[in-house]
């Protein structure tokens, strides 16, 4: 079990350690309908890519606009911001307090799963151990209820 626990363990440090390389990695050029989705509406409040509306066609144009400057990604973003405030964007931050909106559920996952692991084990040997037997089966019949129940179901056979 605590190898279990060792290994989940080591796999977690491993991961976080890939973080920032991944996020420090070259932004390739961006495409209109790579942050069209990561951007909402302002006066719609749904994303962008499936805003109808005469604002959304403008705020269309201006990141079509933004793309033809060579704008990066996080670049347009924060124009974005900038202009109409953080709303503009559907996901906080990736930085400061509003980081906890994406590890706290994380971390309470990985919890419950270490949780489990170290806790199924045990309530499985601990009924186990009640039963005193290594099977929870049905529990043997004494012979004054195994007598009773053979005259009752005599009773019906009759």
């Amino acid at each position: 079990m605590r190898r279990h626990v060792a290994l989940l363990l080591a796999f977690a440090a491993c991961a976080l350690a890939l973080l920032p390389a991944v996020a420090g990695a070259a932004q390739p050029r961006v495409s209109f309908p790579d942050i069209e989705d990561e951007v909402m509406c302002d006066t719609c409040n749904v994303p962008l890519n499936i805003a109808e509306s005469p604002r959304a066609d403008q705020l269309r144009r201006e990141i079509r606009a933004m793309i033809a400057r060579g704008m990066t990604k996080p670049q347009i973003k924060a124009q974005l911001t900038s202009e109409y405030g953080p709303n503009i964007l559907p996901l906080p931050p990736e930085h400061g307090f509003d980081l906890a909106a994406y590890i706290v559920p994380v971390a309470v996952a990985f919890g419950l799963l270490v949780l489990g692991l170290v806790l199924v084990p045990r309530w499985r040997r601990r009924s186990r151990a009640e039963d005193g037997r290594p099977d929870a089966a049905a529990p043997p019949i004494d012979t004054i209820d195994e007598r009773r129940l053979e005259d009752e179901l005599a009773q019906f056979d009759a």
